[in-house]
């Protein structure tokens, strides 16, 4: 089993060439640095494999981490639920449903794993994962999971939930994760920002490609990233209390107005492109921002925009304003170069800051 590989700390090498079972045997082991909260162990990389089952693998009992990523797996393998040591599991891109993954709530043995990778599957439902008391990552993006419904018997020390690419209409069933800090709800069926209010460590949230038409942030003010891109916004209203934020990305939306920015003082990416904008606005008093993208809109006139962007006059390195009618002026891209005198990239163009 040639693409089988077996690591100790989850340094992989490449399996010798051949046919018969894969050991610990065959492969060499490599020391690395201990990676935090994951216990002494080897790591079984079986990805890619175009395996149906595990039938003719060897799984060590001291495995701390096994990647079956990109196979033809349906059922999982016993074994799997003896691993005292195992940390991490990945059964990405695989055919598993339902009932084919019903077995891991059982799995009273391996009740210490941090990371569950259930991404790429058939789940329509979110599994029961409460065993895992110590879970940090659970993954199940890719899926046709319609309700959030079962993700409150998830252990409140979960740092890091994807849930995008699903047919999911409600955020729901949220309200006891105070530890989590990414939070990724991408292409689903919202409509409305709700029950986000309790997610006090949130640093990053994800919610393009929805049907979201209102920003309600619920009194969050810890976000740092903010992605809206694909939505039905039609205002920026309801960023204000979020001070944190150093990238927000509403772009691909119906926006026809800069506004509700001039409290995000800590804002380093300000992407609004694709949208109705035909002016720069409310965002003079913002003094950190590096970039600020703002391509198909309607803005005509790069008059005041001096005034506009004043406050990262000297700070800002990159601008995109290109399919705007303003794109079309004369001397565009000198205008803006002596505007902003450390722009590294206007449109696609790239160039040492300065005039020269």
């Amino acid at each position: 089993m040639g693409c089988c590989r077996l690591s100790r700390l989850g340094c992989c090498q490449d399996a010798d060439e051949g046919g018969g079972r894969a050991t610990a045997g065959d492969v060499g082991v490599k020391e690395e640095e201990e990676e935090e909260e994951v216990p002494q162990g080897r790591c079984l990389n079986l990805t890619g494999c175009h395996l149906h089952d595990l039938g003719d693998v060897d799984i060590p009992e001291d495995l701390v981490e096994l990647d079956l990523t990109d196979n033809r797996i349906s059922k999982l393998d016993p074994r799997i639920g003896h691993l005292a040591q195992l940390r991490k599991l990945s059964l990405e891109r695989n055919l598993f449903d339902d009932e084919d993954v019903y077995p891991i709530s059982r799995w009273h043995t391996v009740d210490g794993l941090i990371e569950l990778i259930l991404r790429d599957n058939k789940l329509r439902t979110i599994p029961d994962v409460s065993i895992f008391k110590s879970l940090t990552v659970f993954d199940a993006s890719f899926n046709v999971i319609s309700s959030l419904s079962g993700l409150s018997k998830v252990s409140k020390t979960l740092k890091k939930l994807y849930v995008s690419h699903n047919e999911i209409n409600k955020v729901e069933e949220l309200e006891h994760l105070h530890s989590l800090q990414i939070l990724e709800l991408g292409a689903n069926r919202l409509r409305v920002m709700e029950n986000l209010q309790t997610l006090t460590s949130l640093q990053e949230l994800y919610l393009e490609q929805n049907h979201i038409r209102i920003v309600n942030l619920c009194g969050l003010n810890c976000v740092e990233k903010i992605d809206l891109q694909s939505n039905r916004l039609t205002s920026m209203m309801g960023f204000q209390e979020c001070v944190a934020l150093e990238e927000l990305h509403p772009s691909h939306n119906g926006i026809q107005k800069m506004e509700g920015l001039s409290t995000l003082e800590n804002l380093r990416l300000l992407d609004i492109s694709s949208n109705k904008l035909t002016a720069i606005s409310y965002i003079e008093k913002l003094t950190r921002l590096d970039e600020l993208w703002l391509n198909d809109n309607q803005i005509a006139s790069l008059e005041g925009i001096d005034q506009s962007v004043y406050g990262s006059r000297e700070r800002l390195t990159t601008i995109y304003l290109e399919r705007n009618p303003c794109a079309s002026l004369p001397d565009y891209s000198i205008i803006l170069r002596k505007i902003f005198p450390n722009l590294q990239q206007i449109d696609s163009d790239i160039f040492m800051s300065g005039i020269g």
